[in-house]
Parts: C-alpha cells; sequence; structure tokens
C-alpha cells in the first residue's frame, strides 16, 4: 500500500524542535540510527529503524522494539549512510513525498552527501523536501511551487548535471529558460518578492534552499 507521506529521521545532530511542526500524526517515521532517539524525543511514533546502531543507545532501541518498531540492522561496514538506508525503505513504501528531519553543524562531509543523496535520481518519482537545522530543502524536478514569505533568502543550486530551461517567478532575480551549470553559484541569494515562488525545469534536477525559513 502507498502512503502520502513518509517521514525520515537522519541520526547525527538533532532536528530543530520546530521541525515537529511539519509532521502530520499517524504518518509512518523510519529513523536512521541515533535518528530513533531524535524521533522519541520529538514525541514520534516509529515505524522502523534502520542502521547499524553504532549511535542509537541499545536501552533505545530495546523500548523501541518493544513497543512494535521493525528494527532493520546491517553491518558497521556498509557501502550506503544509515540515512541513504532509512531513505530506501522509505521508497519502498510508494509515497508521493518523503520529509526528512536533521539536525545541522554536523561533519561537512555527510551534510554534502545527504544534499546530494536527496536529489538522487532514484528517488526521483517522490517529491522530496527536508529540514535541516533552520534550513528548508526541496528538490525540484519538472516544477515546483514554494512556499515562502517577502524578502526570504533561496537558492537553487543545480545538482548531479546542469539545470535546462530554468524559468522562475516570485523571486527578485527571475530566470525565462535559463540554464544553471553545475558548480555555478548564480543561484545564489536569490529573494522571495511574493509568498509563493514557482521554479520550473526542462532538463536537471534542482536544490532550493531556504537557509533560514520562516515557515
Amino acid at each position: 500500500m502507498s502512503e502520502e507521506l513518509v517521514v525520515v529521521v537522519s541520526g547525527g545532530a538533532p532536528p530543530d524542535l520546530r521541525a515537529i511542526s511539519a509532521v502530520p500524526l499517524g504518518v509512518p517515521v523510519i529513523a536512521a540510527d541515533r535518528g530513533l532517539e531524535h524521533a522519541l524525543a520529538l514525541g514520534l511514533e516509529v515505524t522502523v529503524a534502520v542502521g547499524d546502531f553504532d549511535s542509537a543507545s541499545p536501552e533505545a532501541v530495546d523500548v523501541a522494539e518493544a513497543s512494535g518498531t521493525r528494527i532493520d540492522r546491517h553491518p558497521a561496514e556498509k557501502d550506503a549512510t544509515d540515512l541513504e538506508l532509512a531513505l530506501d525503505v522509505a521508497a519502498a513504501m510508494s509515497p508521493e513525498r518523503i520529509l526528512v528531519l536533521a539536525g545541522s553543524g554536523g561533519r561537512l562531509d555527510h551534510e554534502l552527501a545527504t544534499l546530494l543523496l536527496l536529489a538522487s535520481h532514484r528517488y526521483a518519482d517522490i517529491q522530496i523536501d527536508a529540514v535541516i537545522g533552520n534550513a528548508n530543502v526541496h528538490v525540484i524536478r519538472s516544477e515546483r511551487t514554494l512556499e515562502g514569505a517577502p524578502d526570504e533568502l533561496v537558492t537553487l543550486v543545480a545538482v548531479h548535471g546542469s539545470a535546462e530551461g530554468v524559468t522562475t517567478e516570485g523571486l527578485a532575480y527571475p530566470l525565462r529558460g535559463e540554464m544553471l551549470a553545475a558548480g555555478s553559484s548564480r543561484g545564489v541569494s536569490n529573494v522571495f518578492t511574493e509568498a509563493t515562488a514557482s521554479v520550473t525545469v526542462e532538463r536537471g534536477v534542482l536544490l532550493a534552499i531556504r537557509p533560514g525559513a520562516t515557515k
């Protein structure tokens, strides 16, 4: 059975407590290793906990398992991060949307890998969003409408190759069918002029990053 929304709680630093406001009641929650403890601290009922469990406490794992949480254990030496394993579990539920909750200020290599992972082609059929610390991240393929606030910053970054035919509405520095090259900083620090903005992409994938999102 497919789900409308699946929430994934990352390990590492704990998510901002305000992230809980983005989670509707009763949705499936997948926890990545220490994300189990973060999810419990947020008051979320965890459906599946996945990882090598080198950072979640044994007590938290035992409590979760006793309450009916499925525990998917993996070896410490593996070819994917715990977050990637958790995203794969979430994707197997065939949701329309996955929302990732994560903290910020951790290892730079982990944060970079997380951003690239969110835009992975194997999740192309799913709308992917993330709340990472105080920032909101949205993966854009084809078209997305973003909710923000006037004067709020938003950065558009092409990942996994250049993004072609990029068109925006509702931003101070519009793009009109243009290309954002991979590795370019051209899309950094755009600004909402209205409460919503639209971004369309003819080919490629963008990350829309709202670094200090208020909504």
